[in-house]
């Protein structure tokens, strides 16, 4: 009974870490075709090939894996296979990431982008790549903030978002910080988070509920 748990508890840590569960079956089917080749030499080396063409395959996605999370921030960026949000009973839901945090995908003034929630910043934060993408403009005054990165303290310009649509939420003239330090990463604040009706976490999953449910967007 507890090495069936034990197996059972293997099996369900390699779902979750599907690069480490490709390279061990490489592993595995390498070792095989040497112990065939002996004596059935074209079975074994078509074995090896495949698992060398495995190892060589979880390898470069490894380094791919490794250099989306490197940035001058912080902040990481969405691991491979971000689970997908969804719409239902007026609830936008958001399941964790495997990197432990929210990413949410929403449009800003029609432009897809890629968002962060993170409860503990005031203000929504976007990339200076992604306030041009959306034509974000800034105030008027060019007023500045000074924020924290793990870079050090850094000077971000206040701009307003005209609108930004997540699955059945919509908001509108949404103040946020353009903040050079960002990298590509972009940062739902506190800000929209409190126009919403409510919100939770329950079983690893982010529930936004908006006060007057949208049609939901395709992102």
């Amino acid at each position: 009974m507890t090495e069936a748990m034990n197996l059972a508890d293997l099996f369900a840590f390699l779902r979750e870490q599907p690069l480490l569960a490709l390279a061990m079956v490489a592993i595995f089917v390498t070792v095989m075709g040497g112990m065939v080749r002996r004596s059935v030499p074209a079975l074994g080396r078509l074995l090896q090939g495949v698992g060398n063409l495995g190892l060589v395959a979880a390898l470069l996605l490894t380094i791919a894996q490794v250099a989306r999370f490197t940035s001058s921030s912080d902040l990481a960026l969405p691991q491979f296979g971000m689970p997908e949000q969804t719409v239902a009973g007026g609830e936008t839901r958001i399941p964790m990431n495997r990197d432990g945090h929210f990413w949410l995908a929403a449009t800003i003034n029609g432009k897809p982008a890629r968002f962060l929630v993170d409860t503990g910043a005031t203000l929504t934060a976007i990339s200076e790549q992604t306030a041009m993408d959306a034509r974000v403009p800034q105030k008027s005054l060019r007023q500045t903030v000074n924020m924290r990165t793990a870079n050090g303290a850094i000077r971000a310009e206040l701009a307003t978002i005209g609108e930004l649509r997540l699955g059945n939420i919509v908001a509108r003239d949404l103040d946020a910080v353009v903040a050079p330090g960002l990298g590509e990463t972009n940062v739902i604040g506190m800000n929209l988070l409190s126009r919403l009706k409510s919100w939770r976490v329950e079983d690893k999953i982010l529930i936004l509920v908006p006060n007057n449910p949208q049609q939901a967007t395709q992102n």
